[in-house]
């Protein structure tokens, strides 16, 4: 296993360190060094550093410790840590995730020992669904929301039929699960599918699939390295000629790692853009400062939802996993990232979404200037209603 980095914002009291009980502990588990490690990564460890300062390194009397570690991926992995943590370390609150199948192990184990899990890299609906736990919190998108408003949009406009090239884990199954729903929901149609190995180097044989379906809308069910590597070799087979692309997921580091010759014009939703808001532009050119890259929604999200949790920590007074959760329900979520943002009882925030388009190289104005607002998806309609998602904790 490689080493377990760990960053701490530490403020002593001007007589010395307070105790150890004097401290809430944060846990940032992330990819630091996978193909997720630009969008999540480093920049998500800032990100958490920067809501800690925000507030001057402590609340309730207790200094802020900021831990992370790099689970590569593996469920196995970050499930050690976390419990290594909880069991050995005192960290109070998880927070990150990043890939689905990692983040619904990790969920498992903080609903079994009580402690808080505030998610912001992972998709899955399915953490506030079959899987929810009433300690966690899943803060920036979900597969529903991010296919929702950009399936209704591209089937509004005649995109019908559709087939999937789908990562072959937790989140590419959902995405897809979701996404098909919303196309049919919609008055499209679904032609069929194919999966893809996590990772994957080389797209052809799938590419040649989807070209063979009939479909007119290629929807991408992947993130990070499988998403770019999808696009880039898809221009290589002219799919373009004959299907419309369609990203459910873009990170905003992808964009120039990809290039705007090959990302140009694709169509997709997201909870955050850099250049959106006055509010947006602020934290994001401090986090730009820090890390040499704009935040990624990812990114924003974690500084976001640390935030809430600061807050309420400080409102009871206490770090007692309950009591912090039921505060956070209680308050609105008003910040740079949501305004009226809400705390469902499934741990879904809900808030609204943006539909963006990737411009074209002459729109461009620098190196972060890739999206296009085109418009806003209310909350309460891009997020999946909370009695459709079977969160067992609802019933209790």
């Amino acid at each position: 296993m490689k080493a377990i980095g760990t960053v701490v914002l530490a403020l002593f009291a001007s007589g010395g360190a307070l105790a150890d009980d004097a401290v809430l502990r944060v846990g940032i588990i992330t990819d630091m060094s996978g193909q997720y490690a630009d969008g999540n990564g480093p920049g998500s460890v800032i990100a958490a550093k920067m809501a800690a300062e925000e507030i001057g390194g402590m609340v309730a009397g207790r200094r802020i410790e900021i831990m992370s570690a790099d689970h590569q991926n593996k469920p196995d992995v970050a499930t050690a840590i976390v419990r290594d943590w909880i069991d050995n370390k005192g960290v109070d609150v998880v927070a990150e995730g990043v890939t689905s199948s990692v983040a619904l192990a990790i969920q498992n184990l903080t609903r079994e020992r009580r402690k808080l899990f505030l998610i912001s890299g992972s998709g899955s609906s399915d953490l506030t669904g079959a899987q929810c736990s009433p300690t966690s919190v899943h803060w920036t998108y979900d597969t529903y929301a991010s296919s929702n408003a950009t399936a209704k949009a591209v089937v509004a406009r005649g995109g019908t039929p559709w087939f999937f090239l789908t990562a072959d884990y937790a989140f590419g199954q959902a995405l897809e699960r979701d996404a098909t729903r919303s196309v049919v929901a919609a008055g499209g149609k679904v032609l069929g599918a194919v999966r893809h190995p996590f990772n994957t180097a080389d797209f052809s044989s799938f590419l040649l699939q989807a070209q063979a379906s009939g479909a007119k809308i290629l929807a991408l069910a992947n993130a990070g390295s499988d998403f770019r590597n999808a696009v880039a070799q898809a221009d290589e087979f002219n799919i373009r000629q004959g299907m419309q692309i369609v990203a459910l997921q873009v990170t905003l580091t992808d964009v120039p790692a990809l290039g705007l010759s090959h990302a140009h014009d694709l169509l997709f939703t997201d909870s955050f853009y850099w250049d959106r808001t006055p509010e947006t532009r602020v934290f994001s050119n401090a986090f730009f400062k820090r890390h040499g890259a704009m935040p990624t929604a990812y990114q924003a999200g974690v500084n976001s939802a640390l935030r809430h949790y600061f807050k309420a920590v400080a409102a009871t007074n206490s770090t007692d996993p309950e009591t912090v959760i039921a505060q956070m329900r209680k308050m609105p979520v008003d910040d740079f990232f949501a305004q009226g943002g809400k705390v469902r009882e499934d741990g879904r925030m809900v808030h609204d979404m943006y539909l963006m388009r990737i411009k074209k190289p002459e729109e461009s104005k620098g190196k972060w200037d890739l999206y296009e607002y085109l418009s806003t998806v209310p909350g309460d309609e891009a997020f999946r209603p909370m009695d459709q998602g079977g969160c067992p904790y609802l019933a209790k």
